[in-house]
């Protein structure tokens, strides 16, 4: 079950849901439940990733009441700043004390056609901005039936992280996009056959150091039920949950996965 090194990381992603006061109050009821729980922050990490105009009043929140709760934004811009209407810099990412940012998730990528290079050079901006990338990799169903596991996941990390100096903080994200509010999540097994290729793929890249720290999350249809298989396995060390982090009892439930896995 991941490594005693890696603090497991369990992550939601709002996508487009909750205005800044919804999110305000879905924080609040979290942290509640969390605490009501006796939930150890040290043992296991969380954090939301909410739509760009909640930033600002989380980090209101977390910050006067002093939140264990970690938050980051869904996307950033590659560019500093300039002339680029309606894209978002990572500085103005940082100001807002944000721990994260999510790129090259699927939907970024299909909806939005975000090339290899772009997630590369947002993984940059990323990183000079001092913000952890939660770089998202991940197959198609024909991509899996043409080239089998692991081949197209491995090959984004490759592409994203070249240039990333040796020792980079990343965490990576796998979501088998055939998997993603599909309901048909992966088997635990799969996910650990590619979170493992993964993983020696970072030691190339980024050095053994960086490869044994680096935190590995399986993302597509997690939800309470199925949470603890994941975490079982040796190289996943946490999650990104989508739809299920909308729902404050199984996200909590998601949160508090040691109780099924009794530790």
């Amino acid at each position: 079950m991941g490594s005693l090194n890696r603090t497991p990381l369990i992550a939601g992603n709002w996508k487009l849901n909750l205005d800044h006061l919804q999110s305000i109050a879905f924080l609040q009821k979290l942290h509640w439940s969390l605490k009501d729980a006796s939930h150890d922050f040290d043992a296991v990490e969380v954090a939301v990733f909410p739509p760009f105009t909640d930033l600002r009043s989380l980090q209101t929140l977390v910050t006067a009441d002093k939140y264990e709760i970690a938050y980051g934004a869904q996307d950033l811009s590659q560019h500093d700043s300039g002339a680029y209407t309606g894209e978002i810099s990572g500085a103005f990412i940082a100001k807002l004390d944000a721990s994260y940012v999510l790129i090259g998730h699927s939907e970024r990528r299909t909806l939005h056609a975000e090339t290899d290079e772009v997630v590369a050079g947002k993984v940059a901006a990323a990183l000079r901005h001092g913000l952890v990338p939660v770089l998202c990799v991940g197959e198609t169903a024909a991509d899996l039936e043409e080239h089998g596991p692991s081949a197209v996941p491995v090959a984004q990390l490759r592409a994203a992280l070249e240039g990333v100096a040796e020792g980079a903080e990343i965490v990576v994200a796998y979501e088998p996009v055939w998997a993603i509010g599909s309901g048909q999540a992966a088997t635990p097994e799969q996910a650990q056959q590619v979170a493992a290729a993964l993983r020696a793929e970072l030691a190339q890249l980024l050095g053994e150091d960086a490869a044994a720290s680096t935190r590995v999350l399986y993302g597509g249809s997690v939800k309470s039920g199925n949470i603890a298989g994941f975490m079982r396995e040796p190289d996943v060390d946490g999650a990104l949950v989508g739809g299920a982090s909308l729902d404050l009892d199984e996200f909590a439930s998601i949160v508090r996965y040691q109780k099924h896995v009794g530790v």
